[in-house]
């Protein structure tokens, strides 16, 4: 959903790729979240065989939701780290990022 927050009108495919899944599984995916009301498939205006992905507006309610109970996780992990343990877990954090990209 954040991905198609972020760039309005992506197909199902190129998201599929950018997210280094099969078409199929972003298929299930897109027909749960269009079931749940939080997401529409629209025609290409010039492609009639592409359907581009526009969250609704229930799912962009979704996505504020969720930043915000996602900002209380951060802020209370946080604050339990204290600022040197933060420090080594984004450190932790990075490289584990970095590695996954590598795979």
């Amino acid at each position: 959903m954040m991905s198609v927050y972020a760039e309005p009108g992506l197909a199902g495919a190129e998201l599929a790729r950018r997210l280094k899944v099969t078409p199929q599984a972003i298929a299930s995916l897109v027909t749960r979240l269009e079931g749940r009301g939080l997401l529409e498939r629209r025609e290409h205006p010039r492609h009639r065989h592409v359907q581009e992905l526009h969250l609704t507006p229930a799912g962009r309610e979704a996505l504020r939701s969720a930043d915000a109970v996602i900002a209380d996780v951060e802020k209370h992990i946080t604050d339990d780290l204290g600022s040197d343990g933060t420090a080594e877990l984004r450190t932790l954090l990075n490289r584990v990022a970095k590695r996954v990209r590598v795979v």
